[in-house]
């Protein structure tokens, strides 16, 4: 089964993340911001990197209870700053407590995360465009910053919509590229 060029066929985390997951469209809020904040510590990292942490993450973040993490002190902070099984970034982590007091607003003011990053398609898909950024996503980067979230420039804000189905770029050979169109 031919795949996209980028997946490492030797992690079978990667493979299964690409054909049960990227691109998949996604609306559960707890779904969205458990890639937002994945997507946010890769800054600077690869993907794959990310994956392999992911479930020490969803363990040491309250399994992306952004509630909860809305809350974390610097005692939370610390600790996981100690914990070698995620990538310690201060900035990072102060940043996801940041985002997911955002979140938060955003769902107030929407009703839902989903109702805000959808409606910028009107729930449409946008299918291959495979760049790093686009008109798109420097527009959600810049409305998420206008907003007070970091970690959320254009190329990550791209990722992320990739992660979340809003953007399908499997690649033309990928078993995956008809089988979503």
């Amino acid at each position: 089964m031919k795949r996209c060029r980028w997946v490492n066929l030797d992690n079978k985390l990667y493979v299964d993340y690409h054909d049960k997951e990227w691109g998949v469209p996604k609306y559960d809020d707890n779904e969205l911001f458990e890639l937002l904040i994945l997507e946010m510590f890769q800054a600077g990292l690869s993907w794959e990197c990310v994956l392999n942490k992911r479930e020490s993450f969803r363990k040491c973040f309250d399994n992306f209870d952004y509630k909860k993490i809305s809350n974390y002190d610097e005692n939370k902070i610390n600790e996981l700053m100690n914990n070698k099984d995620i990538i310690r970034n201060k900035l990072k982590i102060k940043a996801s407590i940041m985002n997911a007091k955002v979140f938060i607003n955003i769902q107030n003011e929407f009703g839902s995360f989903s109702n805000y990053i959808w409606g910028f398609t009107n729930n449409k898909i946008i299918y291959n465009c495979m760049v790093t950024h686009n008109e798109l996503s420097d527009k959600i980067s810049k409305d998420l910053k206008k907003r007070g979230m970091k970690f959320v420039g254009s190329i990550i804000i791209y990722s992320y919509l990739q992660a979340i189905g809003i953007i399908n770029d499997h690649e033309n050979g990928c078993y995956l590229y008809k089988e979503l169109i």
